[in-house]
């Protein structure tokens, strides 16, 4: 390992560490509130980190609201969970339908 001969002196040392800048943190606006953030932080003023909330009580409040539809889905899945809720409104009317029949032959029953 090599070690210096002599000691450094103060004037070196210090033209040395002349190059040593401190620069200034890259900051954003946070796109909820708008506030100045650093950058890749959770904003301190909203408490959210790239448009979604970070604590526990805004991800519950979050959850409970309705969500948005995708921006892209594919269409096989759109199709599929389109069909599907077709087929659920289909079989809810059928019942409809045979309450009321079962209904009218007991009312008929009945007199």
């Amino acid at each position: 390992m090599a070690v210096p001969k002599k000691r450094t002196g103060h004037s070196a040392q210090g033209s040395r560490r002349a190059n040593w800048k401190a620069t200034k943190p890259e900051t954003t606006k946070c796109p909820n509130c708008g506030a100045t953030v650093l950058a890749h932080t959770v904003c301190t003023e909203c408490g959210t980190y790239k448009g979604q909330p970070v604590k526990l009580a805004d991800k519950a409040a979050a959850a409970a609201a309705p969500k948005k539809a995708p921006k892209k889905a594919s269409a096989k899945k759109s199709t599929k969970k389109a069909e599907t809720k077709v087929e659920e409104t289909k079989a809810e009317e059928v019942k409809e339908e045979e309450t009321k029949a079962e209904e009218s032959e007991a009312e008929e029953k009945a007199e």
